[in-house]
């Protein structure tokens, strides 16, 4: 009967033994590839809610009438095609005029201040590879122009920069006797050099920890071969240093370079809502036609074209270091 009763029940057919783990193994796979991106999923929604939302609606606004009177329902100001444009850059006119002075102010300002940048930090960062007594507190001190936020650090200078009891005026007037009277910063063509000594001051940290991190890669033998071989310093920086932070020193410029020329908290902090002509960067130029003059089309219009010019000089210049890189391999 036993004997029966077996040969009748159904055989049980034995999987092998890593097919029942099959599907969990490819679904824990999945899941640790794709719990990253789940996580990263609600930043990108903000920063497409905070950046792409807004830039939409400013390039619709570019070709609206937007003015005070259609603020309340700026959905029906009436369309303008490309008039908005066509005032900014008719350069015969007050708008174009003024805008085209701007762009050159902040050129002019943009290479200055990036220029300076990467050289002040670059002499720093090439300064301190060498060990010495104090190095950490002399690093730690170099960084806090960089750590302090932008409103109090410029809201300092600006005390700074005052004509009557400011720091500038006693140490070159009344103490160095470098001016023949107190000079007025934050007016007239000194206000350029004000905001050029701002800029530089609170951006060539970040050049010099770049910079710095960048140095950490170059292997030391290669300046010790170099010191035997009886080259002095500046043959060093030059054949060694500066051949091997290129890559570095590429990303660091355009990075400076986007920032200093996009840069509105600094002059809008150092001279309020309408900069001195001889400081007009673009950045406060399109505030002032945008918020005080109430034109909102010809704003958005200048915004637009400012977008364009920065995404073509980046373009290009990725091209151009691209390219070189390709000639240096």
């Amino acid at each position: 009967m036993t004997t029966t009763a077996e040969a009748e029940r159904p055989a049980v057919r034995k999987s092998p033994p890593g097919a029942a783990r099959g599907p969990r193994r490819r679904t824990g796979r999945i899941r640790r590839v794709g719990l990253p991106y789940l996580l990263l999923l609600p930043a990108l929604l903000l920063e497409l809610l905070v950046h792409l939302v807004p830039m939409v609606i400013g390039i619709v606004i570019s070709f609206k009438e937007l003015t005070q009177f259609y603020v309340r329902d700026w959905g029906a100001a009436p369309w303008s095609a490309l008039d908005n444009y066509r005032v900014s850059v008719d350069f015969d006119a007050p708008a174009g005029e003024a805008l085209l002075h701007s762009f050159l102010v902040t050129i002019a300002f943009t290479v200055l201040s990036v220029g300076l940048c990467w050289l002040i930090g670059t002499a720093a960062a090439v300064f301190m590879q060498d060990t010495f007594r104090g190095r950490g507190l002399l690093r730690a001190l170099f960084l806090v122009p960089y750590a302090l936020p932008v409103y109090a650090a410029v809201i300092t200078w600006v005390f700074m920069f005052q004509h009557d009891n400011g720091l500038v005026n006693h140490v070159l007037h009344d103490q160095l006797g470098l001016t023949d009277e107190p000079s007025f910063w934050l007016i007239g063509d000194n206000s350029f050099f004000a905001l050029l000594t701002v800029s530089v001051w609170k951006g060539w940290p970040f050049a010099f920890l770049i910079v710095m991190a960048g140095l950490q890669n170059i292997p030391r033998e290669l300046y010790e071969a170099a010191a035997l071989d009886g080259a002095g310093v500046w043959q060093q920086v030059r054949r060694i240093t500066l051949p091997s932070l290129r890559p570095v020193n590429q990303v660091l410029v355009l990075v400076l370079f986007l920032w200093t020329f996009n840069d509105f908290n600094t002059p809008f902090v150092l001279f309020g809502r309408s900069a001195p002509e001889a400081a007009d960067l673009i950045s406060v130029h399109i505030y002032h036609a945008s918020f005080v003059t109430w034109y909102f089309g010809i704003g958005s219009a200048m915004s637009v074209l400012l977008l364009l010019f920065l995404l073509l000089v980046t373009g290009g210049y990725l091209a151009l270091t691209s390219r070189g890189r390709r000639k240096a391999s």
